[in-house]
This record gives structure tokens, sequence and C-alpha cells, in this order.
């Protein structure tokens, strides 16, 4: 990804989690969209987690990518959820399709104040 970074781990229960670092724009879609794709039908984890908590923004493309990459694991027997949106975030992603059940421990206003 150009200006941002990725972490990738998994756990002993089967769960790999994805962790981004800055804002996601159009150059990163493609990297985001290939470390989703590859996660599902390579690595194909019990879950698969997208902890957003080094994310502010996420563009058009990103924003599709999480949503497809939702019916995706749905397809290939993956859980894809996403963890510690912004409201914000919370709210373009449910826009752009991903289920809100999908969305957990999303950050309220009142979290985002105490952790300035």
């Amino acid at each position: 990804m150009s200006a941002s970074t990725v972490d990738v781990s998994s756990s002993p229960d089967g769960t790999l989690v994805i962790h981004p670092h800055g804002d996601l724009d159009a150059d990163d879609a493609i990297g985001l969209r290939r470390a989703l794709i590859h996660a599902i039908l390579h690595t194909r984890p019990v879950r698969l987690i997208l902890d957003l908590a080094d994310v502010h923004e996420l563009d058009a493309l990103n924003l599709g990518a999480l949503a497809a990459a939702c019916g995706v694991g749905d397809d290939h027997h993956v859980l894809v959820l996403v963890d510690n949106a912004t409201p914000g975030l919370a709210h373009h992603l449910t826009a752009a399709g991903v289920p809100g059940q999908r969305i957990r421990h999303a950050a309220t206003g009142s979290a985002l104040r105490q952790a300035a």
C-alpha cells in the first residue's frame, strides 16, 4: 500500500486480523483488495477481522472492497468482521453494503475524545 501500512496476524483460534494504518485512498485499493482476497481464498481463516482502529478515512473503492469481501467470505465460509471503526466509517461501511452486524466495537464519540 502506498502511504499506509498493513499488519497481518493470526491467533490460535483460527482468526486472521488485517490491521491497516493510515487513511486508505485509491492508491491503496488494489493492495487492500489483494490482501483481503488472498486471505479469504488462500489462507481461508475461520474468521477474518479487519481492524480499523488506526484508519480514519476510506475512499469509495476501499469501502466497496470491504463490502465485497463480506460477500466473498460468505461464499467461501469465512466470516468477515470489521472492528474498531469510527462512527463515521461505520455509517459509510453500512451504506456501502457491509451488514451492520459485521461491524463490531465501533468507537463512540466519547471514546474518541478520551483517546485524544
